[in-house]
């Protein structure tokens, strides 16, 4: 195989990657609504081992998450109002189901309205989390009632800050009393003590259940190889990404995972927030993923253990709750301080977690030591050029090698014509002879694909990028750059449909992509010349509807290559003579 087609494979095997993982996450998604049982994955334990209180109380609990979730919106409120967040917590059922995100906004524009993430459960966009006590037994249920989707909890509070937790309370009217009493931090990290008094006669069998329920997919949410958004955990240390489609096959299918060991945690995750369920990090409990296709609501449940209550004896347990944006130094401030395990995979880093995460606060450094997050792309893009700088200049002297030798090349293609065994052998002599190694060009390019491809991953999936400005036109790096060329930049009086926004940075990237193909070594063969001619042109009109964060630091780094390159040509242009002597 000659060094171009080498080149050529290479090529395609680098934007290949970028651009299927890209395709397969971007384009719809049909959901395809496979048949698929009502398995129960088991970790840590046997299928022998399920608890029949679990199974016998699957529906119980399920029915109860839903009631819970449409008690009255026009119930009795309670405001929550931190410098990050306000909502308001439903007295009826004690639900925790407003809240928006104060610091993001919907579009650029600050005046903009807040992000939304908490709705009540008789909305379409119905996403909340509630707690409870549920019956062991289920004969306990008519003699001690729980509290319930319509049942009023009680409080002196007002208001829900920081340094003012509020306490809610209830009486079943047959000896037991629940104090609930809530508490948030500066961020978004809720925490729920619950307690039950039971000042009957008799004992009482009960278990602490918490819940996120999430009503239908959001529009936005699509899991691909680039990003997963759904239900998500680390349980038993092991992280899990559920899809949606995984969990809507069957009228309430569930996936449940017995953790043998402690500091779980469960939830949603969307591309920038996350809703998520953190259990008392030094019990076990029990994790489970379920939906339900019928009403099109999905749940994940953590489940305490069971408690027996003596009369006259009193049981607390308690569960953070973390409703907020996915700010990767609170996650990995959160996982240390209150004791769970990896809590900073909620941030999709994918297979390459152990560049991908150094390479996000290394641009977030640069952010801050910059002021802009574009310039922190650059920045962080000639450094990673500046690593892989010996291994690019590898590449680049064997395809100046390779040009010197074309004549020779092109010569035996002349000669042996359609020969290919003859051509192959005539040619394998010519590098022996010469000294070149055919792979020497391509093998540089592969090494480097996977740490270009992980800062990609990393602008995709970054907080950071959102709604962040560069210069000029680029109001927010996340987006596609909202010019076009069919209406030469807005100078004619229309917007053209979106499978032809061309924006300038796509033909900016598209044009240095040329230059520096213009460099290499051209392939003999006409139809692979003519595939390596159309390549830039094609991936101008894919790149379109990229974020503009990622057009940039492509065109970025094709801009550092054609440099490099071009010095690289002029020191090899000085040895041409010498090589070309042997014909």
């Amino acid at each position: 195989m000659n060094e171009q087609k080498n080149l050529f494979l290479a090529i395609i095997l680098v934007v290949g990657i970028l651009f299927g993982f890209h395709y397969f996450y971007e384009r719809p998604k049909a959901m395809e609504m496979a048949e698929h049982t009502a398995a129960t994955t088991v970790s840590q334990a046997s299928s022998d081992a399920v608890p029949e209180v679990l199974v016998s109380k699957e529906a119980d609990i399920l029915d109860r998450a839903t009631a819970l979730s449409k008690s009255g919106v026009m119930g009795k409120r309670i405001a929550i109002k931190t410098d990050k967040v306000e909502g308001s917590i439903n007295l009826v059922g004690g639900v925790i189901d407003d809240l928006k995100l104060t610091q993001y906004h919907e579009t650029p524009d600050q005046t903009s309205p807040s992000v939304i993430l908490l709705s009540p459960g008789q909305t379409k966009e119905g996403y909340l989390g509630t707690m409870s006590w549920m019956h062991v037994n289920k004969d306990d249920a008519t003699r001690f009632p729980l509290p319930g989707a319509d049942d009023l909890w009680h409080t002196a509070s007002t208001e829900l800050s920081k340094d003012k937790p509020i306490v809610l309370t209830y009486s079943n009217g047959v000896g037991q009393i629940f104090e609930r009493t809530i508490s948030i931090d500066d961020n978004y990290m809720f925490k729920i003590d619950d307690k039950i008094i039971n000042k009957s006669s008799d004992a009482l069998n009960v278990k602490h259940v918490s819940m996120i329920e999430r009503h239908d997919i959001p529009v936005s949410s699509q899991s691909g190889f680039i990003l997963h958004e759904g239900p998500i955990g680390v349980i038993d240390k092991k992280l899990h990404e559920i899809d949606y489609a995984d969990l809507k096959t069957q009228p309430k299918s569930r996936e449940t995972y017995f953790t043998g060991t402690k500091r779980s945690w469960i939830g949603f995750t969307d591309k920038y927030w996350l809703t998520a369920l953190i259990p008392n990090p030094d019990k076990e409990a029990t994790m489970s993923f379920v939906g339900d296709d019928t009403k099109k609501i999905y749940h994940v449940l953590a489940e305490s253990g069971s408690y027996t209550l003596a009369p006259g004896a009193e049981q607390a347990d308690f569960v953070y709750f973390f409703a907020g944006a996915k700010v990767l130094e609170l996650l990995d401030k959160y996982d240390e301080q209150i004791g769970f395990d990896k809590f900073d995979l909620a941030v999709d880093f994918g297979w390459f977690y152990f560049l991908t995460k150094p390479m996000l606060y290394c641009l977030q450094f640069f952010q801050t030591l910059l002021g802009n997050f574009g310039l922190g792309i650059l920045l962080l893009t000639v450094i990673m050029k500046g690593l892989f700088f010996p291994l690019a200049n590898k590449s680049y002297r064997s395809m100046s090698r390779m040009r010197a030798f074309t004549p020779q090349i092109q010569a035996l293609k002349e000669r042996y014509g359609d020969d290919k065994m003859k051509l192959n052998q005539a040619t394998m002599e010519l590098y022996q002879k010469e000294k070149i190694n055919p792979m020497s060009g391509c093998l540089p390019m592969i090494i480097q694909a996977p740490i270009f491809f992980c800062l990609y991953k990393v602008l995709y999936v970054s907080l950071d990028m959102r709604h962040a400005p560069f210069y000029g036109w680029i109001k927010d790096l996340s987006t596609p750059d909202p010019t076009s060329l069919v209406n030469l930049f807005g100078l004619l009086p229309f917007d053209p449909p979106s499978f032809l926004q061309i924006g300038a940075w796509p033909i900016i990237m598209g044009l240095t992509m040329f230059m520096q193909q213009r460099l290499n070594p051209q392939p003999a063969d006409k139809a692979q010349a003519t595939m390596f001619l159309i390549m830039p042109f094609f991936l101008t009109f894919v790149f379109a509807g990229f974020p503009a964060g990622l057009v940039i630091y492509w065109a970025w780094s094709n801009i550092l290559g054609i440099a490099q390159q071009w010095m690289i040509m002029r020191m090899e242009a000085k040895r041409a003579p010498i090589l070309t002597k042997k014909k």
